[in-house]
């Protein structure tokens, strides 16, 4: 089955589409990468939806034209990725969306808004799709994140030692071997809103970690920074830009306003590192398997090997066949081909949930577009990257 997986992260700058080929052979799930494209946001777009996310303030019609205007550029992307990677013969979108708000109160999640209306993916390529993946999970008392735990298992099972998976977005979310998931803290999303501040708009982000390799760390707002309660909590946690966002940032920074923005990036990036690494170190890991677009900046990926220390290999996603700007967007395309088979895609040792669940709501494609298409059996347990071994990993 050809399934095309959409996502927009919480830096929210682009749509990424992602199309596989999956086959589902007792238990295992092999995928066949098909390519990715990726397509930003419109500034208009972009900017109003920075306007509307929280601590700001907005109203119910702000919400409404974004879910419309979020959906129809999904739509867009899932109608490019059809025609260009599936040759036109894609069978289902998996649609992530925009996540606009996280609820988190007292360590407990009870809420989540993702927005971007999967009736019009399925209005533009005729395909059902599923979408609105976390609220499930929220429901079985889970914290809805991070749902690429179920996909980081079954990839890297089989691989020696206790690896772990890591992606780097806006933030950081880890998947350890013993099946422990977390958001361990910010990756881009406070260096994001240093640069984004600090240039007037001019930059959204650091790019290719210029600014953090010309500053130097500040020790002193390294441990204010450090202090945040958050990075205490045991797991299973989570967090987003309803807390890391640049009023936060702010606050830390009073008493630092003469700070050079570069000795201010240089001192996040650092931050990132270390709290990363410290979450690695807390489930045991032998080695990282990183993707997400931190892996694109050279200070942060410099400053996370350091951190690590020579004991821990870092390596990319892509040395294990998944493209690590599109690996999250491929984990979406898993978990919408598991929905569509009736299958679980959560892992209660990952979520916190009383239960694994299948997660989603299915938007129907066409009239007589067959869903959904339930399988006998608990799932398949291992995900094998055609090209890339048979789960049996040599090591190394």
């Amino acid at each position: 089955m050809r399934v095309i997986g959409l996502m927009s992260g919480t830096s929210y700058d682009a749509i990424d589409a992602a199309a596989a080929d999956l086959t589902l052979d007792g238990d295992r799930l092999a995928l066949t990468p098909l390519g990715l494209i990726s397509r930003g946001y419109d500034e208009g777009l972009r900017a109003g939806l920075a306007a509307a996310l929280p601590p700001a303030a907005t109203t119910l019609a702000e919400v409404c034209r974004l879910d419309t205007r979020i959906g129809r550029a999904f739509a867009a992307a899932a109608v490019e990725a059809d025609r260009d990677l599936c040759e036109g013969q894609a069978e289902l979108v998996a649609s992530h969306g925009q996540t606009v708000y996280h609820w988190v109160a007292d360590g407990q999640v009870h809420g989540t808004l993702q927005i971007g209306r999967p009736a019009w993916i399925a209005e533009a390529t005729g395909l059902p799709v599923v979408a609105d993946f976390r609220p499930r999970d929220i429901a079985a008392g889970g914290q809805g994140a991070p749902l690429v735990s179920l996909v980081d298992r079954m990839w890297l099972r089989g691989r020696p030692g206790a690896p772990a998976a890591l992606n780097l977005g806006g933030i950081a979310n880890i998947t350890a071997a013993d099946g422990t998931a977390f958001d361990t803290g910010p990756a881009n999303a406070l260096i994001d809103a240093a640069v984004h501040a600090a240039t007037d708009g001019r930059l959204a982000y650091d790019l290719d970690g210029e600014l953090a390799a010309r500053g130097a760390v500040d020790e002193g707002l390294l441990s204010r920074l450090l202090a945040e309660p958050y990075y205490a909590l045991p797991a299973p946690k989570t967090t987003g830009k309803e807390l890391f966002h640049l009023p936060y940032l702010r606050t830390a920074l009073r008493g630092y306003e003469q700070l050079p923005t570069e000795d201010v990036v240089a001192t996040l990036t650092r931050l990132t590192a270390r709290t990363v690494a410290d979450a690695v170190r807390s489930v045991g890991a032998s080695e990282v398997v990183v993707s997400g677009g931190g892996t694109r900046n050279p200070a942060l990926m410099a400053a996370l090997r350091a951190e690590l220390g020579v004991g821990v290999p870092l390596r990319a996603s892509d040395e294990l066949g998944l493209p690590s700007a599109a690996k999250e967007a491929y984990a979406f395309a898993v978990l919408g081909f598991l929905t569509l088979h009736g299958l679980p895609g959560t892992v209660p040792a990952s979520t916190g949930a009383r239960h694994a669940s299948v997660l989603g709501s299915i938007t129907p494609g066409r009239p007589g577009t067959p869903w959904p298409r339930t399988v006998d059996g608990a799932g398949p347990s291992r995900l094998v990257i055609n090209g890339y071994g048979d789960g049996s990993w040599p090591a190394g």
